[in-house]
């Protein structure tokens, strides 16, 4: 806790420099990869004046960069994840992956030096969450290879809660089960499965997940924690406060309004914003929007160098209501996710969250339908919408109306809403796939 009262202050820039500048050298000197990108930019570190320099010179690392430096290695992901790291690659103890929005996984090499900084942070988290030790916290992420699963399961642990690693892959009967039997007090898993599972609750185990006796839920993985609709559905279900965790080390408080995710890791890692399209920083403003950069301070496994994932944000710099330090961000959407309808840009989070508003005339579920690659789509912007159960044929042209016209006076873009029956699509532990690619 001696950390609180140094997020967000210009204290915490002179740590970050100290410990940066001494991140750039251990690379310039012992990884001719990270030396070769630094000298190409003329970034080495003796040349750089400052946090704002670096981030002048710096380039940034995305997917593209990543798949490239794996193509120069014929291939061979160990050799990438060996030349991209701190250490040499022998050092890894553990390699997680996330699903990745293109198919192919992003590998996740964890030291032991990663996994104790790791465990520190995630203590951080689940403290703002209000878990503390003896609280008994399902962990429906999937478990399989995902840094959502093992890497989790192993750094909850050492905050002293009691986990109970169902996973995704154990179902939603033995998840909700367990999380009965063994008198659950949190639940860990993305937003569509926790919706999922106050659908399924009264046939599998006889009863609503109210009736769990669950008080906290965390949710990380895609969209839905930090969507009013979406967060009233499933706080209202199961009587229990929902947070919000994701975009690095971020969770949400427990304001009554969703006030975005705190930032609990400043003196571990550095949180910028570039413009998505030039990629030129943009200033750190109460209010700003723009694509994520990460740059990890002490990680040597887990190395994000000016690394982007995607992620477009707004960030609060301000004080937050709910007394909290750590300046807050949202995240808006992905910019692999965004699509253009007549010059309108519109992320699936955004639609989610119109959606789900008019539950339970409909599941919240949906698909976006693409004849074409995106960005652009060629008008109307085509979704699949599942019904509600107890909604009546004779119902649905209006129901579709009134959904059109909430998307276009919210969003500025005017669907074609097409009916599918309830629980058309699948329901995964995973991060849930918007788009229904025809082309």
């Amino acid at each position: 806790m001696e950390i609180e009262p140094l997020l967000n202050t210009p204290e915490i820039r002179d740590l970050q420099w100290s410990r940066l500048q001494q991140l750039l050298h251990r690379l310039y000197e012992g990884k001719p990869f990270w030396r070769e990108r630094m000298e190409a930019a003329g970034a080495r570190p003796e040349e750089l004046k400052g946090l704002d320099d670096f981030s002048r010179r710096m380039p940034i690392m995305d997917k593209a960069q990543r798949r490239q430096l794996l193509a120069d290695c014929d291939g061979d992901v160990i050799r990438a994840v060996d030349r991209s790291i701190a250490v040499p690659v022998d050092e890894v103890v553990l390699m997680a992956a996330t699903s990745g929005t293109t198919g192919e996984p992003t590998p996740y090499p964890h030291t032991e030096r990663d996994n104790q900084v790791a465990a520190e942070l995630f203590a951080r988290l689940l403290w703002r969450a209000g878990l503390r030790r003896g609280d008994r916290v399902v962990h429906a992420f999937g478990l399989s290879m995902w840094l959502a699963g093992v890497p989790y399961v192993q750094r909850m642990q050492h905050s002293g809660v009691c986990l109970l690693p169902v996973g995704a892959e154990g179902g939603s009967q033995r998840i909700l089960r367990f999380a009965k039997q063994f008198q659950a007090d949190a639940l860990f898993a993305t937003p569509s499965l926790v919706e999922h599972l106050i659908e399924k609750a009264p046939e599998l185990i006889g009863m609503p997940v109210g009736e769990l006796g669950i008080k906290t839920i965390v949710c990380a993985g895609e969209p839905g924690a930090g969507i009013a609709e979406v967060r009233r559905r499933i706080q209202d279900a199961y009587g229990a406060t929902l947070y919000d965790h994701g975009g690095g080390f971020g969770i949400s408080c427990d304001h009554s309004e969703y006030q975005g995710m705190h930032h609990v890791a400043d003196d571990k890692l550095i949180f910028e914003l570039v413009d998505p399209d030039t990629r030129e920083p943009v200033p750190f403003e109460h209010g700003a929007r723009g694509l994520a950069v990460q740059t990890t301070l002490e990680a040597e496994g887990m190395l994000w160098m000016r690394e982007t994932f995607g992620d477009i944000v707004q960030v609060f710099t301000e004080p937050c209501p709910c007394g909290a330090s750590g300046f807050r961000f949202k995240v808006v959407g992905r910019a692999d996710d965004m699509l253009k309808v007549k010059g309108v840009m519109v992320y699936p989070a955004a639609i989610d969250g119109v959606i789900t508003g008019f539950a339970p005339r409909v599941t919240g579920e949906f698909r976006i339908v693409l004849d074409d690659p995106p960005p652009r789509v060629v008008p109307p912007l085509v979704l699949r919408v599942e019904r509600g159960e107890n909604v009546p044929d004779e119902q649905l042209p209006a129901l579709a109306n009134e959904i059109e016209e909430r998307m276009s006076s919210t969003l500025k873009v005017s669907p074609r809403i097409e009916w599918v029956a309830p629980y058309t699509f699948e329901r995964t532990g995973g991060k849930t796939n918007f788009f229904d690619r025809r082309y």
